[in-house]
């Protein structure tokens, strides 16, 4: 499977004269995985999409044409053309339809709830302060519910986040994103023990290269079934836990 891709990668490395640890530390894949690359033991991999990923992140570094060998790699290993190029760091999740893209974004949203309640507050400030009784009359409010006013519109201010923590049961590769798609574990192999966050967001995304996991979402843990293949999820800002498949998962490369 794949042959000479491993050939083509080592020579490259070796006529640079350039050591596994120094790729380690420049594209953070583990000195193993790079030497099942160079040996073309494709089965010591965390599964192909994975696999394209660091042939393609090895392949640049040494200045190679890293999609163009991770190409050859899909080719050889039977698989499919993908619709398009290997996954990057933005999260790629399905359409939910066309009721959803016509929702406002929950900040738009967040944005009209306070400017409805500011309105609200200015209208009872404009029309309070009398102690009659008389029909239509709004009593004023003191400092006290003022205060409190304030406080209910900075809560609706504030957008929703939830928070996620990682422990690893045995070694396992992360790659976990933020609502903004921002790397929070940047593609990295965590040994067992090993523990990430708790990190807030409105939103994550996160891809694992087996299920020696554990994650809780805001204090409840998550159910990770126990494979030994790549798994993905996103995880809304209500804690909801959704699959993705091999072409949504994210891959911090």
């Amino acid at each position: 499977m794949a042959i000479g891709i491993g050939t083509t990668l080592r020579d490259a490395r070796n006529r640079r004269k350039i050591d596994l640890s120094e790729v380690e530390a420049a594209t953070k894949i583990r000195p193993r995985y790079l030497r099942a690359m160079e040996n073309e033991e494709w089965e010591t991999l965390p599964g192909p999409t994975y696999t394209r990923s660091f042939i393609r992140t090895y392949a640049n570094f040494l200045g190679l044409d890293g999609e163009r060998l991770a190409d050859d790699y899909r080719r050889e290993a039977g698989e499919p053309p993908p619709g398009e190029r290997l996954p990057r760091a933005e999260p790629a999740i399905a359409s939910r339809g066309r009721w959803e893209r016509l929702k406002l974004p929950r900040g738009a949203l967040a944005v009209v709830v306070s400017l409805t309640l500011v309105a609200v507050l200015v209208v009872v400030g404009l029309t309070g302060g009398s102690d009659s009784g008389s029909p239509g009359s709004v009593p004023s409010t003191g400092p006290a519910e003022q205060h409190r006013s304030r406080d209910r519109v900075s809560a609706q201010a504030s957008p929703p986040q939830v928070s996620v923590r990682l422990v690893a049961n045995a070694e396992v590769w992360v790659c976990l994103l933020d609502a903004e798609g921002q790397p929070l574990v940047d593609g990295q192999i965590l040994v067992a023990g090993a523990e990430e966050g708790p990190f807030r967001s409105g939103s994550f995304t996160v891809s694992f290269g087996n299920g020696e996991v554990s994650m809780s979402i805001d204090g409840q843990q998550a159910s990770i079934p126990a494979t030994s293949s790549p798994i993905g999820y996103t995880i809304g800002e209500d804690g909801e836990l959704s699959r993705l498949s091999e072409t949504e998962r994210p891959t911090c490369t």
